[in-house]
């Protein structure tokens, strides 16, 4: 991948383009922040550890956000002074960046950002395939660690989804969800599994450093570095005319942005349950 720019240099972006740089996984990671120099300081304290710890990555900060036209991935993250993105403000330049940048990916990497995701794609027209968000990937690798506790486990060696809208409507498929290629509902028994759930619920929202590092593993996967399923907050198709919220599902990520959303077996109840996360 040539450029991944990350417009926000806060403790979110600075710690994804640390982590991008190090993975090598952009010949150019950009940091944007309107807060004076605070972005090329950042970049030029990253790009010093590269001998140290052996990658390539150049590094540039910038204040203009309209440097990102020219990058393959555009992550909207926190900026130094006034924290994620949100609200109007976010919706502007999430719609400035997609007009400047047409063929560019543009991923929300903040937890508070799923309504930036809803509202682009509703609002702006943007294509749901290019506008997503990260965050539901840093509160599934928190599932993985609880589950791998519960079993005495590696989270290396748990594989779950979770989908809904954290924290309130958070579902997890428990059927489908295994344990070394074992079935999680036969080593974890129902109460156990309810208990889990609350306390998934009650991770959200991710500190910035998951949050970077789930912004990470999307990117390698939009750049098909890898083949793994991301959890990500996905916009509704709204062509289909049924009216539902922007929710966390599994996706396929590839270089056009979402190839196909993997919706797991979902029991009677986890079905109702994620209905009821979706309905507006």
């Amino acid at each position: 991948m040539h450029e991944v720019a990350i417009v926000g240099a806060g403790d979110l972006g600075g710690a994804l383009a640390h982590i991008l740089a190090r993975r090598g996984a952009a010949r150019t990671v950009r940091l944007i922040d309107g807060a004076g120099r605070v972005a090329e300081g950042k970049a030029l304290d990253i790009a010093q550890a590269a001998p140290v710890e052996g990658f390539a990555t150049v590094l540039r900060g910038c204040v203009d956000s309209a440097t990102a036209a020219g990058a393959d991935i555009i992550v909207i993250a926190d900026r130094f002074s006034a924290g994620e993105w949100q609200g109007d403000e976010a919706l502007q330049l999430v719609a400035q960046l997609s007009r400047s940048a047409p063929g560019a990916i543009l991923l929300c990497a903040g937890a508070a950002q799923r309504d930036v995701v809803d509202r682009g794609v509703r609002e702006r027209d943007i294509a749901r395939t290019r506008l997503i968000g990260s965050a539901p990937e840093a509160l599934a690798g928190g599932a993985r660690a609880l589950a791998a506790l519960a079993v005495n486990g590696s989270p290396r060696d748990v594989s779950l989804a979770v989908l809904g809208v954290p924290p309130d409507h958070t579902v997890i498929p428990w059927h489908d969800a295994t344990l070394a290629g074992f079935a999680l509902t036969r080593l974890i028994d129902e109460p156990s599994r309810r208990l889990l759930a609350a306390r998934v619920a009650a991770l959200w929202p991710p500190g910035p450093y998951a949050l970077a590092s789930a912004a990470a593993i999307a990117i390698d996967a939009l750049a098909e570095r890898t083949r793994r399923i991301t959890n990500c907050f996905v916009a509704p198709d709204v062509s289909s005319g049924v009216q539902t919220r922007t929710a966390a599902l599994p996706v396929r990520l590839g270089r056009a942005g979402i190839v196909e959303v993997v919706v797991p077996s979902l029991s009677v109840a986890d079905r109702i349950a994620l209905e009821n996360a979706l309905a507006v």
